[in-house]
């Protein structure tokens, strides 16, 4: 049998760290090293997980932080792959603190590109990495429709990745520079690495909050008759991809590296599973027969009012496309809450059926000033 692949994945305990390494690890003659430091909600229960699985044996865990060089160095000496994953994710904390940001997400993916660099094995390096590189699309002009924005010129497919980089808000510009520096690392270094600048990713295994997960936040607090705040008129649009399309992109891209190496694609679920937040909200109370209870805020700054991938070069390069249906995603959703309903209702800070606060609900109409916070 020939010797099993060592796999690192940064941030492995998170949303998608953790469906990853458990894909991985199903696989099999595969060693998989998670590297966190379980500062995100859930990771600690989604590592607990992870050590539940049949293929546990060839999981290791490694507590530590992508901005100490020396860890990093340490945990990826002798990866075949490495899945950089780690990041801070929230344009809100990026703009509250832009050094952290800034040290997590580009100096951390600085140290990783170092570390496979100096290392001389020459591993993959898949970095995920976001559709905030494209600012707030001024490119593609758009009218509102009744229950979305929707594309002024005739016959949008979707944001290619010939699109001008943008990179607006402290979050933009770390996650656009980590963004470029991978790859670049494959030009200049002739590292194999491949970028996916990821739409909205949704599944199993995701605590959602407001500023990330955005649509496991909203059919948690649905379900759980938590308020919502939406940020706009409701009206943006963004694509969402199930977790585990997501996963097959990952393997893909790595089956077919020659062709994806130096590589950067837009990774999302295109025109067929786009949604705005009004008609996913509306989605979601005919699904639940609850009612979304929802607050206003005023538009974020640098939000992309339409924001809906184009995949035609990742499926051109690598063969991929997304399987998995809107409906699809909610069901995932929908399990993951049904089985760990306590768990999620303790860490949003409110029992699983009161979310009592006290503010009157609002009724979901196409003229409410709804949401926002797609991510």
């Amino acid at each position: 049998m020939a010797s099993a692949r060592e796999v690192l994945i940064t941030g492995g305990a998170g949303f998608v760290g953790a469906n990853l390494a458990a894909r991985l690890l199903a696989e099999g003659n595969t060693n998989v090293a998670v590297f966190d430091n379980l500062s995100r909600r859930g990771t600690e229960h989604n590592l607990s997980w992870l050590r539940t699985l049949p293929a546990a044996k060839n999981l290791r865990y490694i507590h530590g932080d992508v901005r100490n060089a020396q860890q990093v160095s340490d945990a990826s000496r002798y990866a075949d792959e490495v899945y950089h994953l780690a990041a801070q994710v929230a344009v809100t904390t990026s703009i509250a603190d832009p050094k952290v940001d800034f040290d997590i997400n580009a100096q951390g993916t600085f140290n990783v590109l170092e570390a496979a660099r100096r290392h001389g094995r020459q591993p993959m390096v898949f970095f995920t990495s976001t559709n905030k590189v494209y600012g707030s699309l001024d490119t593609v002009p758009v009218v509102k429709g009744n229950t979305r924005y929707v594309a002024e010129a005739a016959g949008f497919a979707g944001v290619t990745e010939a699109a001008p980089l943008d990179f607006h808000s402290p979050y933009g510009c770390s996650k656009g520079a980590a963004d470029q520096y991978v790859r670049d690392y494959a030009r200049i270094y002739d590292l194999p690495t491949v970028v996916l600048r990821m739409s909205c990713i949704a599944g199993q295994r995701q605590f959602g909050n407001e500023d990330q997960g955005w649509v496991a936040h909203f059919v948690y607090s649905v379900l759980s008759g938590r308020k919502i705040t939406v940020y706009g008129d409701g009206l943006q649009v963004r694509d969402v991809l199930h977790v585990n399309d997501l996963m097959d992109a990952f393997l893909a891209a790595r089956s077919n590296i020659s062709a994806a190496s130096g590589q950067v694609y837009n990774v999302g679920g295109g025109m067929e599973r786009s949604t705005s937040i009004f008609e996913l909200l509306q989605r979601i109370e005919q699904r639940t027969g609850k009612k979304a209870r929802l607050a206003a805020s005023p538009v974020r700054p640098g939000d992309q009012p339409l924001y809906v991938s184009s995949i035609t070069k990742i499926r051109q390069d690598v063969g991929w496309a997304p399987t998995r249906s809107l409906d699809d995603i909610l069901d995932s959703i929908e399990a993951f809450y049904s089985a760990n309903r306590a768990l999620i209702a303790q860490r949003a800070g409110v029992t699983a059926e009161s979310g009592e606060s006290g503010e009157v609900p609002v009724r979901v109409s196409a003229t409410a000033e709804l949401a926002g916070g797609a991510r």
